[in-house]
């Protein structure tokens, strides 16, 4: 390779018309040489090469392509970080390289810059700030975005999470009550993002739900408000939203439902708690004995989160709330007023007399459900048994009993429909189902072996034989002698 130098004055000749062979000539330098840097156009400086060497990474890297290429599947908030990826090559792979490694071959793969750096705020102990994140869950195999409430410590950096179909301050106040009572105390001051789920801002006056503030003087403790786009304001609890996302919610949870869900995330945020304070090097479990002595007492009572309305059901006795759910009351129930029940999870509907009818899921979202509880419409239906063939309920019957019911004329099977109401008041309606199904494969329905099945059924168990009694033999003897028995 020549030097620059002779590169310039083989251009420098060129350019005053010497042709290629007299360069060479002059120069001592092959012609092919002078031909390929006269005609070369870009002289920019080129990176040296690497040579490339073997990593501690290779036996991972089809690994991580096949996460991050899974990612694409998910929602993007909800996707591998690199400190995803190196916990999970360390926890089930047994990667014991170090996490710059594996940060750097991910940026390669995504071409990512590097985040903006933050800058951490100080905080007083027993201060809590509270926000919402969402992340996607399987739910019973059903891909299902939900809402997680997270309340962070920042003095300790200790964290709660509780998953939510929504942002409503039933949602917010069920999840504080239950990480109150499961650390048992209560943080003096609460910050919120923008009274998120708690109230609405009009200009800069907030206006508190009423049932949340019936929650804040339970509790007794004091909220503050961050502006409108002030992230800064409460940079902690945005932390540990995304923090809680990457490592909790990656890969995406499958999840039997969200109310046992929520006590395992209690369960396992001991799992940070004994990690140590990013600064302060002491455990956070440690520091978080701090914040709990900066709090206030639990009260006596527990809060019952449940705001109570009146509405109209329409003419099949359903009433709808959040505009696209309906819920099921008891057909005599049709155009008359029902006090419901609002919780975060239940929607409960009730009896004039103010005992509970019936409770369903509550359910969240835009598309429009229908939660129905058939049992609420079994005294309609043995009125009217000739509704029978065209009734939900019977969809719902095992096919046994079912085939059994089609089979039986209008008044028997008015009085079955009236012996599976009874039942179902007392034992519940798969019980009542279970009950009379089994009398059915026993030959046929009658009241007293649907009742003594049912009972035993909710007692000790159908298959558990019942305790024996007495020996009798004594009892026999006496009588046949015609004596008396014996205290013995």
């Amino acid at each position: 390779m020549l030097k620059m130098s002779q590169v310039n004055h083989i251009r420098d000749l060129s350019e005053c018309g010497y042709p290629i062979c007299k360069i060479a000539k002059k120069l001592s330098i092959d012609p092919k040489t002078v031909k390929k840097y006269i005609q070369q156009d870009d002289f920019s400086p080129k990176p040296p090469s690497i040579p490339l060497r073997p990593s501690i990474l290779d036996p991972f890297k089809e690994t991580i392509q096949a996460w991050l290429a899974a990612d694409q599947q998910n929602w993007y908030k909800q996707r591998h970080t690199a400190m995803r990826v190196f916990h999970r090559l360390q926890e089930e792979y047994g990667y014991t390289g170090s996490y710059d490694v594996v940060l750097r071959y991910v940026r390669k793969i995504r071409k990512r810059p590097e985040a903006l750096a933050r800058q951490e705020l100080v905080w007083e102990p027993g201060t809590a700030q509270v926000d919402f994140g969402e992340a996607d869950f399987f739910v019973q195999g059903n891909r299902t975005r939900l809402k997680y409430l997270t309340v962070s410590f920042p003095y300790s950096n200790d964290g709660y999470v509780q998953v939510f179909g929504g942002e409503t301050a039933e949602c917010v106040c069920q999840g504080l009550q239950q990480i109150f009572h499961y650390i048992g105390a209560v943080p003096p001051l609460l910050i919120f993002d923008n009274a998120t789920g708690v109230g609405r801002r009009v200009h800069q006056v907030i206006h508190e739900a009423k049932l949340f503030g019936q929650f804040r003087a339970h509790y007794h403790f004091r909220v503050r408000y961050c502006n409108p786009h002030a992230g800064h304001e409460k940079g902690n609890v945005e932390r540990k939203v995304s923090y809680t996302r990457a490592n909790l919610f990656v890969p995406v949870p499958d999840i039997p439902d969200r109310i046992s869900y929520n006590k395992t995330l209690l369960d396992q945020h001991q799992k940070k708690a004994d990690e140590r304070h990013y600064k302060k090097n002491i455990p956070i479990a440690t520091l978080f004995e701090e914040d709990k002595k900066a709090m206030y007492l639990l009260p006596g009572k527990p809060f019952h989160v449940c705001r109570y309305e009146y509405l109209k059901a329409d003419g099949y006795g359903k009433i709808c709330w959040d505009g696209k759910h309906f819920y099921s009351t008891k057909p005599e129930n049709a155009q008359k007023q029902v006090l419901i029940g609002i919780g975060a999870d239940t929607i409960t509907v009730f009896e004039e007399d103010g005992t509970i009818l019936t409770t369903h899921t509550r359910q969240y979202g835009m598309v429009r459900t229908d939660s129905i509880d058939y049992s609420t419409s079994l005294a309609c239906l043995a009125q009217n048994a000739g509704a029978w063939f065209n009734s939900g309920l019977r969809g719902t019957v095992p096919d046994t009993l079912r085939d059994y019911l089609d089979q039986q004329p209008k008044p028997e099977l008015r009085k079955h429909l009236r012996l599976l109401k009874d039942l179902t008041e007392q034992y519940g309606l798969q019980t009542a189902f279970s009950a009379m199904e089994h009398t059915v494969r026993n030959g046929s329905v009658n009241v007293c072996d649907a009742t003594v099945i049912a009972a035993r059924m909710t007692g000790y168990g159908l298959e558990t034989p019942p305790e024996p009694g007495p020996p009798l033999q004594v009892y026999d003897a006496a009588f046949l002698r015609g004596g008396a028995v014996d205290d013995a």
